[in-house]
């Protein structure tokens, strides 16, 4: 794993949240999914400064330039996995991300992701695609206009979104696209070995007792079981 930006705590806690469809998919491919970086909500992705809405637009700079036109298209061909840095579980991320309490969390650190993940290539042909891994920094764009490169864009966040308090993973595709590859509009999936991988598996507060069962069955089946614990919400 190629390190973005300054340096990061190798066992510093990573926590994943899903919904339980997403969490017993991820145990039965060994792969997890890596979103492209155009499905996120956030509209400020990749944004190197904000304009306050009331702010008059210069005619002269209303239609994109070139730069910002190939950062468009990066954003297609950059694919992505967020991850949450805490050292304990999130109830907004429960709300979030794991169908409010009802999904699964796991359990991770940077050293363990960068021993679990297998190369990726996007057809077995090519070459593999270098995975990236970083903290986000989290700037006040309404005040600063950042000179970036273009991967580095994706590292960055408006400092309203500073509670994520994000550690990502990004693989770009943009060179396989060059080389004639079709890309998905969306997401790429990137296998793990999981043993290495999870850490420990959250039972989330408000699972429904046939989704617990379905769990456990997964996680049997793929010998995770001494990891599975109860989360705290239910203390």
């Amino acid at each position: 794993m190629r390190v973005i930006g300054d340096a990061f705590d190798w066992d510093e806690p990573l926590w994943r949240y899903f919904k339980t469809e997403r969490f017993v998919g991820l145990l039965d491919s060994g792969r997890l999914y890596f979103s492209s970086a155009r499905e996120f909500e956030d509209k400020f992705e990749g944004a190197v400064a904000v304009m306050p809405a009331d702010f008059p637009v210069d005619p002269r700079y209303a239609d994109m330039d070139s730069g910002e036109a190939a950062f468009e298209q990066l954003r297609r061909l950059t694919k992505v996995s967020c991850w949450h840095r805490a050292d304990y579980e999130s109830d907004a991320m429960w709300k979030l991300y794991a169908d409010l309490h009802k999904g699964v969390a796991i359990r991770s650190t940077p050293q363990r992701i960068q021993d679990a993940a297998k190369p990726y290539r996007i057809q077995p042909q090519f070459g593999h695609e270098d995975l990236f891994g970083g903290n986000v920094k989290y700037f006040d764009l309404l005040k600063e206009r950042l000179k970036l490169s273009m991967l580095d864009r994706f590292y960055v966040k408006h400092m309203a979104f500073s509670w994520e308090r994000e550690f990502r993973l990004v693989v770009s595709v943009r060179q396989a696209e060059e080389f004639g590859v079709q890309v998905p509009e969306k997401g790429v999936f990137v296998e793990f070995d999981l043993d290495t991988l999870v850490e420990e598996i959250y039972l989330g507060p408000s699972l429904k007792s046939e989704d617990i069962y379905r769990i456990k069955a997964a996680v049997d089946r793929h010998g995770l079981t001494s990891r599975i614990r109860i989360s705290s919400l239910l203390g």
